[in-house]
């Protein structure tokens, strides 16, 4: 009697270890399925805030004019903003959300109802007062490990390529879109064109992510008379470290029916050569694309999604490499 019920205790004993053994790797392939131990992946879809990306974006440009809504960001507010998402990017949620709220960004998550897809929103809590400070907001995919950033420099006034970037965002996994938070003349002087200048929130965070080895595209927009006979200006700013996922870009958008200005092959105009974000690529040998398109291809919907197609082709690209050390 006493041998059956000791073999029932350790048969139970057994059966529990194993329970618990399993539930131990569930939670840890769980956790690190974003990356990290405290990502928004350990949260269950329901804690999402669902939503069409592409509106919020929309929304929140809506505000953006010149002359108003975008004030200096210290040396300090620029650090810890960027670690904050580089804390999210590397999958430490709770720490970035501790450094990001003070200095007033917070993190959400959305659930896009187009694509499906969860994303980690940074976004400045001055947004939607009187005077916001205009310092950007940060869209980061949470299926996927990040691998490489979208950027919009000059919102609204580049009409179309915050929408561009929603697009390219979606049909790629791993992105990271990376949104300056105001007009480009918004502020004193040229303080608010944050791809020619290096003391922005927009700057620190597109180094961040370059610090991490992951290559970018930035959207531009150019006005009709400055590159007549083309649809877009492609180049690899002030480095050549991209100029192979150039060449396909290039070829990619001319499949897609349209006529391009391959700055490595000629010169052209707006060729990004004095952009400050690639400046910092080519220093750390990290690929980046500048892409300037015409009015007619940012504003038409159906060009605008040919264009998004064909920055589809290397973004995915970029999803599927490892990213540089």
């Amino acid at each position: 009697m006493s041998a059956t019920r000791s073999r029932i205790i350790t048969i139970t004993t057994i059966l529990l270890a194993i329970a618990g053994l399993a539930g131990a790797v569930t939670a840890v392939l769980h956790a690190t399925r974003g990356g990290g131990t405290d990502t928004a992946d350990s949260r269950p879809d329901r804690d999402a805030q669902r939503g069409d990306l592409a509106q919020e974006v929309a929304d929140y440009t809506s505000r953006f004019g010149p002359d108003h809504g975008y004030r200096q960001p210290g040396r300090g507010d620029r650090t810890a903003i960027a670690q904050g998402v580089g804390l999210l990017v590397d999958g430490h949620r709770a720490q970035a959300e501790r450094l990001l709220s003070e200095r007033d960004f917070t993190v959400r998550t959305v659930l896009d109802r187009v694509s499906g897809r969860r994303y980690a929103e940074v976004a400045d809590r001055t947004d939607d007062a009187v005077t916001p400070r205009g310092w950007g907001r940060v869209y980061i995919d949470l299926e996927h490990t990040p691998r490489f950033s979208i950027q919009v420099p000059h919102p609204v006034f580049d009409e179309g390529t915050e929408q561009l970037g929603v697009r390219v965002l979606r049909d790629s996994p791993g992105g990271i879109l990376v949104m300056a938070g105001a007009h480009r003349k918004a502020g004193v002087g040229n303080s608010a064109d944050v791809a020619h200048r290096r003391d922005t929130v927009f700057y620190a965070i597109c180094a961040e992510l370059v610090r991490r080895g992951m290559p970018g595209v930035q959207l531009h927009g150019f006005a009709a008379s400055t590159a007549p006979g083309y649809d877009a200006v492609a180049s690899t700013g002030a480095g050549s470290a991209g100029r192979s996922d150039a060449r396909r870009l290039a070829r990619a958008l001319g499949t897609h029916g349209f006529h391009v200005c391959s700055a490595w092959v000629r010169t052209c105009p707006v060729e990004g050569s004095t952009n400050m974000e690639g400046r910092a690529a080519d220093a750390a040998d990290v690929p980046f694309l500048h892409v300037e398109l015409a009015p007619e291809v940012r504003l038409n919907g159906t060009a605008a999604e040919r264009a998004a197609g064909a920055l589809s082709e290397i973004t995915r690209r970029w999803a599927t490499a490892p990213v540089a050390s």
